[in-house]
């Protein structure tokens, strides 16, 4: 287990390190700050002072060089367009950010978990054939383009709830639904094929023989064993709907992480977009070291 533990830290370490290196080249490829900040009618002399200031003159191997230094001591610098630290204005949005997965991930969980399991205790009928048409489409539907949709219907016809924004517990109703609608199709087609396996096992059959009624078989005593895959899956899928959110936040104008990101591309705010992705990046690969850990809790075979 410590093996494994030391390989998935390194790999993690790893993985950040490198996208660091990826968007900082890759941000600072869109162009200068100084077209965007500086007003039209500045004079050369003023934009090589604003790029010598901004330490955009060095180049871009120095440059990364001095934020990893700046970074190991915490400084992921200041906001180029507002000039607040970094990490201020990032860390102010991660709080949402998360409220809005788990909100999405919960709206995944009540949806299919139902649905998985009716899919599997009334395999080739009626609903067997509803969740299985529910999750090809929650799979095939574009987040953007449902989002739309519904905010069109619900904010801009029928007026029920906000188009944008965050505050009361209606701003969430739209975001976490597409959300979780976007991943709950994998998890009905995972729980219906672990319902699947697990109401032939011989155990089942005992309970069934023991006069036991059929809904507590399934739910009480199938469905706890047929969950054991899913709620591993269910935590990978937790750091999908993180990178994921990045789009549904653009669309919902909600104030998280991901917003933040899409208007720091647009003003090429340095250190706020590398900070933003990294601290993406710390996340989803938490996520998914913790998920690790749980295969080699649940496998031995893993630990190897």
């Amino acid at each position: 287990m410590i093996k494994l533990i030391l390989v998935r830290l390194f790999q993690a370490f790893m993985t950040v390190l490198m996208t660091s290196l990826i968007i900082f080249v890759l941000a600072r490829s869109s162009g200068s700050p100084a077209d965007l900040v500086l007003p039209a009618d500045s004079t050369p002399a003023e934009r090589t002072e604003y790029i010598e200031r901004m330490g955009l003159d060095k180049p871009i191997a120095q440059q990364y060089l001095i934020f990893l230094g700046d970074a190991i001591q915490g400084d992921f610098g200041r906001s180029i367009r507002t000039g607040a630290p970094a990490t201020e204005l990032v860390f102010e949005r991660i709080g949402r950010t998360l409220i809005l997965a788990t909100s999405g991930l919960l709206v995944a969980i009540i949806i299919s978990i139902p649905l998985g399991v009716l899919a599997a205790t009334n395999r080739g009928k009626g609903w067997d054939k509803f969740s299985m048409s529910f999750a090809l489409l929650g799979q095939s539907t574009p987040a953007f383009w449902l989002s739309v949709m519904l905010i069109l219907i619900f904010a801009v016809h029928l007026r029920w709830l906000p188009s944008s924004g965050a505050g009361s517990w209606k701003h969430f109703v739209l975001p976490s639904l597409v959300l979780g609608w976007s991943i709950s199709a994998g998890i009905v087609r995972l729980l219906r094929s672990s319902m699947l396996e697990v109401l032939g096992a011989e155990f089942v059959k005992l309970a069934r023989a023991k006069g036991l009624k059929e809904n507590k078989v399934v739910w009480k005593h199938a469905l706890r064993n047929a969950l054991i895959p899913v709620v591993t899956f269910i935590g990978f899928m937790y750091g999908v709907i993180i990178a994921s959110g990045v789009v549904i936040e653009v669309v919902f104008g909600w104030p998280g992480l991901g917003y933040l990101a899409y208007e720091s591309t647009l003003w090429r705010d340095f250190p706020v977009l590398q900070l933003s992705v990294l601290v993406y990046t710390v996340l989803i690969v938490g996520i998914n070291f913790l998920v690790d850990l749980a295969y080699g809790l649940i496998d031995p075979r893993v630990r190897s």
